[in-house]
């Protein structure tokens, strides 16, 4: 689970979402515009009700479907992954397991000696497959060689990887939170290796039969390589505007800021046309300290970690108290290449050049990586703007035409971005490497997302000719003064210009069929969401019936927008929403999109479409539903923009006081049902599901289980310790239990039809 995106660091007066349509929805001209999905129709193709929304029963049925051909799996609460009849499920690599016989076969007992530089990185998140041409470079076909590049998201469960936990000042075990529920003093430098090297991107060579079915990775081939929070990265920008950018990258490191370390908290990924990986960087900003007492006199760049929730430690101009995990302490080791000083990011030199001030500014980018070539350093794409990227979505490819890549910034109320490339595609660039990258991803235009009350959007670019932008005094200490800081300090730039807060931005995705593009908007809390402020956008203020965990609105939506003429450049689009999360037990008014118990589910996360197939992968991350069943995997038969009807929603649950007040009319899709919309996976005990790719016939598809066993909060400190979970030691599920037993890991799966067919079909 990503370690901080719960919390809202947007203090703007922006608009919310909710806000967009609440005054859409006073305006009848405007209500006959606004569409819905899954299928939100057209108001105006169906009757209407005298005075309020459809009634559910009159709500459309979508037509059903022979796309989806398995058996829906039921809930489940149990130690295992579980599939549909007629599936196998393997695990390809779970955290620990080596890249090279250089180090040893993992423990799973936290006696790795090594720094973990050559082993498969935990929290498997996004991930994408690379096929590889007799020349060894990218090919877009299927080929008998390929790779895998995995990324991994977080170090929240490194006291599984300890052989008695994190150790802080004596005390062994303690479970990490984002702001350190431990005294930070000086920690052994193996561990903290241990939990820097955890985080990046691991690339492994997959090994294919004749079929070209994955049948596991090559241990020592030469592709196998890790990219962690230590690799060189080139810091590369618009021309124009590169040696400002650089600057604000200068550390101790290096003072020219011209290249800068690694990558963290990679969670969604991209793909480019060309053959390269973005590695996105989602929450980084809690991994940085200010001792006690250490202070940071720049005004602009405290407002700047405000914003940005750079640890609580250093909101201010003298830190208070120490937080995170204290990778800054270590003096048991040598301090090279200050891989340890340099997470203090106080003021303790006479110059950003001296010291880590500016550390923080190096992260919060999509990281390029080519896969297919080792020697090739990777690059921060400061042009994509810095945030907590989840994803970075390519648009269908045409040539001649620019390309877009649309990105969420992962935590409450924040925004959706795009960015357009100067450059226009063609396709002798594929294969192209990282010269291709540079190519494409330096010059563009930077766009920030604003959902109007017509139920069109439109984009607005971050450019410092913008007045708003110039004139913007949002936050205490900080102004623009050039284009360079746009793209440092993005966030920022989007509160200016009155961007559109969104509940979570989290992966975004393509339907390959018509060039649409999805996201997953997670859930809201109920310090966010009460009777009085739901609206149509976020309609439902209910406590879960049971009980157990949950209320606001904890259950999620996915939204989805069409670009006008569906071009990449478009500077406007018309959007919907496209499902609504529910337990299939809640009202009306909760289940507006009539799921039931083989289709149920809560907080929507991935999403992946399916060029083979067409199916639209949804992934879970929950902790609202959990009481009945894990986390899933869900496939959708996904229709288009503008189809749907209104409902009135009385959100009376909570307030349990019956008023025109709660009463809230929502845009409500047309019914899948279980014909179109079927639960195909759920994952072992504390698990989320998320990271999805398959192979170029759609046959296999590799799918990562996420922290297993997450609500583990010490390791071997106690004599009635017990484990959450114990996969994929314990065979759940699996064709074969994988690696040692007892604590559990992250893994990616391999999921195959037994009678050899495409998956879902």
């Amino acid at each position: 689970m990503p370690i901080n995106d719960d919390i809202s660091y947007n203090n703007s007066n922006n608009p919310h979402f909710q806000d967009v349509l609440k005054e859409a929805l006073k305006n009848p001209s405007r209500r006959n515009i606004l569409r819905g999905g899954l299928g939100l129709a057209s108001m105006m193709a169906l009757p209407m009700l005298p005075g309020c929304g459809i009634s559910p029963s009159t709500l459309p049925e979508l037509p059903a479907s022979n796309v989806l051909g398995f058996n829906a799996v039921t809930k489940s609460i149990l130690d295992q992954v579980t599939v549909p009849a007629g599936y196998s499920v393997k695990v390809l690599h779970a955290t620990g397991d080596r890249l090279s016989t250089s180090v040893s076969a993992y423990s799973n007992q936290g006696l790795e000696t090594d720094d973990w530089s050559m082993r498969v990185g935990d929290h498997h998140d996004g991930m994408d497959i690379f096929y590889i041409d007799s020349n060894g470079r990218y090919s877009t076909t299927a080929t008998n060689r390929a790779v895998l590049a995995v990324n991994h998201e977080s170090s929240a469960d490194s006291h599984l990887l300890h052989p008695k936990g994190q150790t802080s000042g004596g005390t062994n075990g303690k479970k990490f939170t984002q702001f350190g529920d431990w005294d930070v003093k000086t920690r052994p430098g193996l561990e903290v290796l241990k939990e820097i090297n955890l985080h990046g991107i691991s690339v492994a060579e997959i090994s294919l039969d004749s079929s070209g079915k994955p049948t596991g990775y090559i241990l020592d081939s030469a592709l196998n390589r890790r990219i962690t929070p230590q690799t060189v990265a080139d810091v590369q920008g618009p021309a124009a505007h590169l040696s400002d950018i650089r600057a604000m990258f200068v550390t101790r490191f290096d003072t020219t800021g011209a290249t800068s370390r690694g990558t963290l908290n990679n969670c969604g990924h991209g793909i480019t046309p060309w053959g390269t990986y973005l590695g996105c960087e989602e929450n980084w900003a809690v991994y940085f300290n200010m001792p006690t007492g250490t202070t940071l006199p720049d005004a602009k760049i405290i407002a700047s970690r405000k914003r940005y929730g750079v640890s609580n430690a250093v909101l201010s101009s003298t830190a208070t108290a120490g937080s995170g995990q204290g990778w800054y302490t270590p003096t048991d080791m040598d301090d090279t290449d200050s891989r340890f000083s340099r997470w203090n990011v106080s003021a303790s030199g006479a110059s950003a050049a001296a010291d880590f001030r500016n550390e923080p500014h190096t992260f919060g980018y999509n990281l390029e990586i080519d896969p297919l070539n080792p020697t090739a350093r990777p690059a921060k794409r400061t042009a994509m703007g810095r945030f907590a990227h989840e994803a970075a979505v390519c648009s269908i490819p045409v040539v001649g035409k620019p390309l877009a890549f649309y990105m969420g910034c992962d935590s409450r109320n924040e925004y959706i971005y795009k960015f357009v490339t100067a450059q226009n595609w063609s396709a002798s660039d594929i294969g192209g490497g990282m010269a291709a990258g540079n190519k494409y991803l330096n010059e563009g235009k930077l766009y920030v997302a604003k959902f109007n009350s017509t139920g069109a959007g439109e984009w607005i670019e971050l450019s410092i000719n913008n007045p708003m932008i110039k004139s913007y005094a949002g936050a205490a200490g900080f102004t623009f003064t050039n284009q360079a800081e746009i793209y440092v300090h993005t966030r920022l730039a989007a509160d200016a210009v009155g961007a559109t807060k969104m509940d979570r931005p989290e992966w975004g995705a393509v339907n390959y069929a018509n060039g649409e593009v999805y996201f997953a908007l997670t859930n809201n809390s109920a310090t966010n969401r009460t009777p009085t402020t739901a609206d149509a956008a976020n309609p439902r203020s209910y406590n879960d019936a049971d009980g157990k965990k949950g209320s606001g609105n904890p259950n999620g939506h996915i939204i989805r927008f069409k670009e006008q003429d569906n071009l990449a450049t478009a500077m406007g689009f018309n959007w919907d929403i496209f499902v609504f999360g529910a337990e299939e037990d809640m009202p009306s008014n909760v289940n507006i999109s009539k799921l039931t118990a083989n289709n149920s589910f809560s907080s929507p996360d991935g999403l992946w479409f399916s060029k083979s197939t067409g199916i639209c992968w949804i992934q879970t991350d929950d902790g609202a539903f959990t009481d009945e069943t894990n986390c899933m995997l869900l496939a959708a038969v996904p229709g288009k923009v503008g189809d749907g009807g209104v409902f009135n929603i009385d959100n009376t649950l909570i307030s349990g006081t019956s008023s025109t007040n709660n009463v809230t009319k929502t845009f409500v899709g047309g019914i899948l049902g279980e014909s179109r919309l079927r639960r195909f996976l759920v994952a072992p005990k504390g698990a989320e599901v998320t990271g999805l790719t398959e192979t170029a016939d759609g046959k296999t598809i590799f799918v990562n289980i996420q922290h297993p066993g997450e609500n583990t909060t010490a390791i071997g400190t106690a004599a009635s310790f017990t484990l959450e979970s114990q996969w994929p030691g314990n065979g759940g599920g699996l064709a074969a239990a994988h690696g040692p037993a007892g604590r559990p890991r992250s893994a990616t799966l391999v999921i195959t039809k037994n009678d050899g067919g495409k998956i879902g079909l």
